[in-house]
């Protein structure tokens, strides 16, 4: 992994959301850096979706194509509709599947900050809350959305555990969050 290895290796009894990882973890992201972080589907190699740089430098770790748009995640509904339009449909699909693994793509709202490359181009945004308490966490903290499509190359199957995301993108990571296994195992 890139710069200093970050998991959440912890004592007894600490809350698996605190401690030196997540604030690692925030820290790397505020920095414009990559953090592989867990989610209730698959773990994610994640970026501020507000900072093009970084969001390239996904593109770049994940050999992936830039015309195909990446899922920003966000801590909660409130969150969302500040990127997004949310029509009483949306809302309501949102407050019935969040936290969970629903993506919904919706008209980007007029002040969204979620940049043009995450979006790739296109007038939408494919938005999500993640069920994961990590995953949450870190991105309550983070305040903003992140894109975080599955930590592998493209074409490869995604990583379920936080050994095969490392092993699969850890190299161009700068904190890790292990959040053991996911438990649904299939991208949203």
């Amino acid at each position: 992994m890139a710069g200093d290895r970050s998991d959440s290796r912890r004592g007894e009894g600490e809350h698996p959301a605190h401690g030196d990882a997540l604030d690692a973890a925030l820290a790397a992201l505020r920095a414009g850096g990559l953090v592989i972080l867990p989610t209730e589907t698959v773990y994610g190699l994640g970026a501020d979706a507000s900072d093009p740089a970084a969001v390239a430098a996904i593109y770049e770790a994940k050999g992936r194509p830039r015309f195909n748009p990446l899922i920003s995640h966000v801590a909660d509904l409130a969150t969302a509709e500040r990127l997004a339009v949310f029509d009483d449909r949306a809302r309501k699909l949102a407050r019935a599947f969040w936290p969970g693994p629903l993506t919904l793509v919706l008209p980007i709202a007029s002040d969204t900050v979620v940049c043009d490359l995450a979006r790739a181009g296109l007038e939408t945004v494919a938005i999500r809350v993640p069920a994961h308490p990590m995953a949450r966490e870190l991105l309550a903290r983070f305040g903003g959305p992140v894109v975080a499509p599955s930590a592998n190359r493209s074409g490869r199957p995604s990583p379920t555990t936080f050994a095969d995301a490392v092993d699969e993108t850890g190299a161009k990571a700068a904190a890790a969050l292990d959040g053991g296994p996911c438990v649904v195992g299939l991208e949203s």
